[in-house]
């Protein structure tokens, strides 16, 4: 039976407007499920509330996933601080979610991706029981039957649109669209699986392409976390990476370098995942290479 959500707000003595959803025909509490924002001219959402119940721990997922769960850590730290529950609706994405923040704006992008695998669940049906996706596709059925899409190779504004209907008000379409991605990630475990696993093949496939580019077979870990990160955010083009990796070998210097990309809008970002790199270093946990013909650390 598909899920309903009954949506309240109140004002905190912050001054901050929450949002809270309460499961209807159950014995659930409320939960708070988004804030209200601005950005520019936009109105929106956000969540970065950190629950340690609710937040990737890379030993969780490190038995089927080896390295690659701690490969991801350091990005997770800097984009949700690893919340599973990390939500905006209020930029050019229209909406946004998971640890990583997979956002729907791009197609076939990591938050289409993340979607069609959630869809395939059998609690898809509960929480987007007017979404079908067919032949890998996404489509809204209406009450008639009739199915339209909502995302192709070449767009996904339909999908962004059915997510968040307009950036100029906080509607009611955004807040139980909202409130049914906290509740699911909150309750249900395959939900944040498919937030890893998602997560790791995107990378694994950058690291693909990223060697293509740049050569890094036999390049430690931390400089290719960092690559990475630098192209997932996009505070950095390959031209820039190519130059901060022509060190004659020395790797050392090559992370410095990747280390002051971004720098002028961003360190605090960098920091982060210098940091949570280096202490994975001194852990022992990040120390691999990785080898280009297998595409895994080693």
């Amino acid at each position: 039976m598909a899920f309903d959500f009954s949506i309240t707000s109140s004002v905190l003595s912050n001054g901050k407007t929450a949002y809270n959803g309460q499961l209807l025909n159950s014995t659930e509490s409320k939960f708070t499920f988004a804030f209200r924002t601005t950005y520019l001219d936009n109105f929106g959402l956000y969540n970065i509330s950190v629950n340690n119940n609710l937040v990737y721990k890379p030993e969780d997922y490190v038995q089927k996933n080896k390295f690659w769960a701690y490969f991801i850590y350091p990005t997770v730290m800097a984009e949700s601080k690893g919340s599973f529950l990390c939500l905006n609706t209020y930029d050019r994405a229209k909406f946004t979610f998971t640890f990583m923040q997979y956002a729907a704006h791009v197609p076939n992008g990591d938050f289409v991706k993340f979607f069609k695998k959630l869809l395939a669940l059998p609690k898809a049906k509960d929480y987007f029981p007017k979404l079908v996706l067919q032949n890998n596709q996404i489509f809204y059925r209406n009450s008639t039957g009739i199915l339209s899409p909502l995302e192709s190779n070449t767009s996904s504004q339909a999908l962004m649109d059915y997510l968040n209907p307009t950036l100029t008000e906080v509607d009611q379409q955004e807040l139980i669209c909202a409130a049914r991605f906290v509740h699911w990630a909150s309750n249900d475990p395959e939900h944040r699986k498919i937030q890893v696993e998602t997560a790791i093949v995107m990378y694994k496939e950058n690291m693909k392409e990223y060697h293509e580019r740049f050569g890094l077979h036999g390049a430690p870990a931390k400089v290719c976390q960092m690559i990475c990160d630098i192209r997932h955010q996009g505070r950095g083009k390959n031209d820039r990476i190519a130059l901060a990796l022509n060190t004659n070998g020395n790797y050392e210097k090559a992370f410095s370098n990747l280390c002051t990309i971004g720098s002028a809008n961003y360190q605090t970002r960098i920091t982060t995942v210098r940091n949570t790199i280096n202490k994975l270093v001194t852990e022992g946990k990040f120390s691999k290479v990785y080898d280009a013909q297998s595409g895994e650390f080693v």
